[in-house]
């Protein structure tokens, strides 16, 4: 489902079909900065005449982007843990919705996103949630960005039982990943998550603009009827992160009159056992990632050309010519995948990928 389009260096991983005509289409640009927005800019003014809402971006490893002409909800902007000053343009990421109504959430003169719905269900693509208080203590920050997600989801008509899928940037993730679980695990409790479903989610490692502990994403879904179904699927190679006390599940699954959307979470090199596999093994780790988003896709009727979007962890960018080596090999090169340098939640483990893959049914009563 993935490619390049004919504008050059974005890739249109993929769209889902709405009833009613709607697009909902998943964009990965790269490139020099310049060309990603010039193309995006482009892309989002011819499609469908314009006037489409761009829900993002979610902009990977560059300080400044110029993007004009585009009005965006929910931005991020994740720099990764690169020395200051070094600036590297990895890519962009984001969400376009053509002939679909939308709504801006905003609070307190923030976008944090956008609301939209189907005859089936209401839709909340959430970003750019940040604490307020930037001088408080990581867990207080902590606090006030599930807060502000959970007020962002009651703006949207949600609450955070409709939450399938959560993203953190964590700065300086490896000296409070720990204090980061205990929080979310206070949180999850105080909210009853563990007895319904637990999202899907990335956690790792980065800076941010605002020097802020955290920021976050998400993805919220409230099915009007019993016609969309979210469930947890679990990988095949792995435990449940639960069992090592990480509350996420390893990815989900929408399924919806007219398509079936897996995302999948951040996935490491995690032995069956929930320990690091191949300590020192960029080559090994990768593999054993890859194999195990492979097993998660299979298990779903999927497989790697199902994929709509994906986001490759580095830790050191050195190993970037073994990834590419290794890609190519797998016959992934394709794939719309953005790769950035981060810290992952653990010091010894040296890749992580996330991935989103779409299944469109031919017919909308399948």
């Amino acid at each position: 489902m993935g490619g390049k389009s004919a504008m050059g260096n974005i890739f249109k991983g993929g769209e889902i079909a709405l009833p009613g005509g709607g697009k909902w289409s998943f964009i990965t640009a790269g490139g020099s900065a310049s060309e990603a927005c010039r193309l995006l800019e482009g892309f989002c003014g011819k499609e469908e005449g314009g006037g489409n809402t761009f829900i993002g971006p979610e902009i990977y490893g560059m300080r400044e982007l110029p993007i004009h002409g585009i009005k965006y909800c929910g931005r991020v902007d994740f720099k990764g843990t690169y020395e200051e000053g070094e600036s590297v343009f990895c890519g962009l990421q984001a969400c376009v919705l053509s002939g679909v109504p939308s709504r801006e959430i905003v609070l307190d003169g923030e976008s944090l996103g956008a609301v939209f719905e189907d005859e089936y269900a209401r839709y909340a693509l959430l970003g750019g949630i940040f604490p307020d208080n930037l001088r408080s203590c990581r867990g207080a920050q902590t606090v006030r960005v599930f807060e502000k997600m959970e007020a962002a989801l009651k703006y949207a008509g949600m609450d955070f039982s409709n939450v399938v899928r959560t993203w953190f940037y964590n700065s300086k993730i490896l000296s409070w990943y720990e204090e980061f679980n205990r929080v979310r695990d206070e949180f999850f409790e105080s909210r009853n998550v563990f007895a319904s479903f637990v999202p899907a989610s990335t956690g790792i490692g980065s800076a941010n603009v605002k020097n802020a502990a955290l920021t976050a994403r998400a993805f919220a879904v409230l099915p009007k009827c019993g016609k969309v179904k979210i469930r947890e699927i679990a990988s095949p190679l792995q435990c449940s992160a639960l069992d090592y006390r990480s509350s996420f599940s390893r990815a989900a699954e929408v399924s919806h009159p007219n398509f079936r959307h897996l995302l999948v979470s951040g996935t490491a090199g995690i032995a069956p056992g929930g320990e690091t596999a191949f300590r020192g093994n960029f080559n090994r780790q990768m593999n054993l990632s890859l194999d195990v988003v492979e097993a998660i896709l299979e298990s779903c009727g999927m497989d790697w050309p199902d994929c709509v979007r994906a986001v490759a962890y580095i830790k050191d960018s050195s190993h970037l010519p073994d990834f590419d080596k290794i890609r190519k090999q797998r016959g992934l090169k394709d794939i719309p995948c953005v790769i950035v340098q981060a810290d992952i939640c653990r010091d010894d483990l040296l890749f992580e990928m996330e991935l989103d893959a779409l299944v469109n049914k031919k017919h909308s009563g399948e």
